[in-house]
């Protein structure tokens, strides 16, 4: 088939294809709105149904490169025809700014889910990641070569690569080894120009900006050169659930007081939500799951120590390995089970099952015992409603805060996160997004202030939006400071160097400091 072929319904599309066809791109990683799988590739990762109604703008062009020449000619192409461009990996974005453009339009896609190799190298503790793999995949290719090796990152196996290390990335290893950006030690991207750069290349200062300052802002991240981390052959998984009464809120409360200041070895989360008993009674459950670097023995040892209020048994505990460890913690509600599944289970697609909204704060003293037990009330009046609390300490406290733009470090005892997954009818998404929003409204006086913080790769639009990245330094610094406090500015400084006319841009893109036409 050629390119004349190919059904187009307006100029911009017809300009696109023109040009990417100069570049000798073929046809088949290009899809328009008249194409009979243009709908399903746009879905295929697209992880919050609350964005692809009818009524959601579309891309007028989604381009699915094969090779890292094609993501260039996309680049000079869009830059020359002066056509909007968005960036998706993994589509796991809150507010789906990788696919969906509120703001501005036309735009074309750009899907990088085809740029997937990856290569491990056990002898030097490294592997090379492209952009479009997941973190399933990748935890899977480390196992396949060691069952010593790991990688500290999320928990979701579906999450792109791309996206979960440009705002940072953590994961049940953030204790021991800090933040998936935090162990990057080379990158390929192209820039503006249409140049791929590695680390050498780009400069000191544009691989600190693009390892924690936000996807969609300085250029098209193509792979990551990621340091491996040692795993022992046996690590050890537990949760302990706990109902959460009127009054029962001591268990919670003490967990505030030590979870940050364990064995860097050892995560335990804390992550709530309701059930339904046999007698249709809805209960607030407090999952406390933990995650150790180590074997059981040690691990209720450490628990007898310092939280021996949990009352940890050695029976609680399964001893595992590092891969099959990844499978307990990807489930929430946790299944058990799941750490006896086969592994290859990473590599599996998970559809968007609901739609859903969610915001994070960041704790630096407990919430008193009064305000548990007012969020217990608060999610039984939820409909599908979460909180996960994770605590930091260990290594998070270690890095200083400017080491990547990443900043909420030293001082955060741990992250609050709470969501609301609801049917995607008009009258349920207006539910479940007041009842985050209201959550959110209540919690202020007991969260980081000053600014009160927030965590990029949960983008939260209620903060603020660029106005077709017309935004200024001043307009943006609302939202910019709650995510990279001091690191805001710095990150200016990059973007007004490498991208001076904002062509990387979205509704809460880093803007230069005076846009240049």
């Amino acid at each position: 088939m050629s390119y004349t072929s190919l059904t187009t319904s307006s100029p911009i599309q017809e300009t696109l294809i023109l040009c990417l066809s100069q570049h000798s791109i073929p046809l088949s990683p290009i899809y328009t709105s008249n194409n009979s799988s243009f709908s399903s590739v746009l879905k295929s990762r697209a992880q919050n149904p609350r964005f692809t109604e009818p009524s959601v703008l579309k891309p007028e062009v989604i381009f699915t490169p094969l090779s890292e020449s094609h993501v260039q000619a996309a680049v000079i192409c869009s830059k020359e025809l002066g056509i909007h461009m968005r960036l998706r990996s993994g589509g796991h974005d809150f507010e789906a700014v990788s696919y969906v453009s509120e703001l501005e339009s036309p735009f074309i896609l750009l899907d990088l889910t085809n740029l997937h190799s990856i290569s491990v190298n056990i002898n030097d503790n490294s592997a090379w990641v492209q952009v479009g793999a997941t973190l399933g995949e990748l935890y899977y290719r480390i196992a396949e070569k060691s069952n010593v090796h790991g990688f500290p990152a999320g928990v979701f196996p579906t999450v792109g690569v791309g996206g979960h290390i440009t705002g940072g990335g953590y994961g049940v290893m953030l204790r021991k080894y800090g933040l998936a950006a935090d162990n990057v030690i080379d990158a390929r991207i192209v820039d503006v120009n249409g140049r791929v750069l590695d680390r050498a290349a780009m400069g000191e200062d544009l691989f600190w900006a693009i390892r924690g300052g936000g996807g969609g802002s300085f250029g098209v991240i193509l792979s990551w050169k990621v340091n491996l981390v040692a795993v022992p052959e046996t690590v050890t998984v537990f949760t302990v659930f706990k109902t959460l009464k009127q009054g029962d809120r001591k268990l919670l409360y003490r967990w505030q007081q030590v979870a940050d200041k364990l064995d860097k070895d050892l995560l335990v989360r804390v992550l709530m939500n309701v059930t339904n008993t046999s007698t249709s009674e809805k209960i607030v459950t407090a999952a406390y799951d933990g995650f150790f670097l180590g074997g059981a023995d040690r691990l209720v040892q450490l628990m007898q120590e310092s939280f021996p209020e949990l009352g940890l048994t050695r029976e609680d505990c399964i001893e595992t390995s590092w891969i099959r460890s990844a499978l307990h913690v990807s489930s929430f509600p946790i299944d058990a089970s799941l750490v006896f599944a086969s592994p290859e289970l990473l590599l599996q697609p998970i559809p968007a099952l609901a739609a859903f909204k969610g915001k994070a704060d960041f704790v630096t003293e407990p919430i008193p015992e009064t305000a548990l037990e007012e969020l217990r009330k608060r999610l039984l009046e939820g409909d599908d409603s979460r909180i996960v609390w994770t605590a930091y300490g260990g290594m998070m406290s270690e890095i200083p805060e400017y080491e990547t733009p990443f900043p909420h470090r030293k001082g955060t005892m741990f992250k609050f996160h709470y969501f609301s997954y609801f049917p995607n009818e008009d009258k349920k998404v207006a539910q479940g997004i007041s009842w985050v929003r209201s959550l959110y409204k209540y919690i202020t006086p007991y969260v980081s202030k000053f600014p009160r913080g927030a965590y990029v790769n949960y983008r939260d639009l209620d903060l603020g939006v660029n106005q077709k990245g017309n935004t200024s330094f001043t307009e943006a610094s609302v939202w910019g400071t709650k995510y990279f406090k001091g690191n805001f500015q710095r990150l200016v400084r990059v973007k007004t160097e490498v991208d001076p006319e904002n062509f990387f841009r979205h509704e809460q893109s880093i803007p230069p400091l005076q846009l240049k036409r």
